[in-house]
């Protein structure tokens, strides 16, 4: 990898860090984080598959280091880590596999894919709250989990918008940065 890519990973992982970090008060209520639309972007345009599945797990990684720093001084953080965490990053990681299947080159594989990827997390996220924990305290019922998934309805929400606009910012800058060069080698 050479060090201008290595350059642009960095500035992407620091980005969607710092976005994340950002305490919910202090940013739009109705957009997410910028994670799974990371974790899309890389399986898309990472050929390597070892470092398409680093990226997003970078930026998770180290946005939740620095809100456990963050919160041991500042209670308006939430905590970087938390009971249960591990299947979240197993599931972030697992979006990563949506981008595999989406040329860089077709917005709507890329549209797909930004909508895929939160309705995937979504189901199999809620799904995992409810068969450990019963959700808010639901019960282990097909009503329990079907409350559990309308009480995760607004998360859902905003994970949709998010990783919709994040993924068209990702993709679109990328294409941008290879529209001067494309256009150079033709002349």
């Amino acid at each position: 990898m050479n060090r201008s890519v290595a350059l642009v990973f960095a500035l992407l992982i620091a980005i969607c860090t710092i976005y994340r970090i950002i305490p919910y008060e202090m940013r739009p209520e109705w957009l997410g984080a910028p994670q799974l639309a990371l974790a899309v972007f890389a399986g898309s345009v990472i050929k390597n598959r070892k470092v398409a599945f680093l990226l997003p797990l970078a930026s998770m990684l180290v946005s939740d280091v620095l809100m456990q720093i963050l919160s041991s001084f500042d209670p308006a953080f939430y905590a970087g880590f938390y009971k249960g965490q591990l299947i979240n990053y197993v599931l972030i990681l697992s979006t990563t596999v949506i981008g595999f299947f989406i040329s860089e080159r077709k917005p709507a594989q890329i549209l797909a894919g930004a909508v895929a990827a939160p309705v995937v997390f979504f189901l199999l996220s809620n799904f995992q709250v409810w068969a450990a924990t019963g959700g808010l305290m639901r019960s282990k019922t097909a009503a329990g989990l079907l409350q559990t998934y309308i009480d995760g309805l607004p998360f859902l929400r905003t994970s949709l918008i998010g990783t919709i606009l994040f993924s068209g910012v990702f993709f679109g800058i990328k294409a941008l940065l290879a529209f001067p060069a494309q256009q150079l080698a033709k002349a």
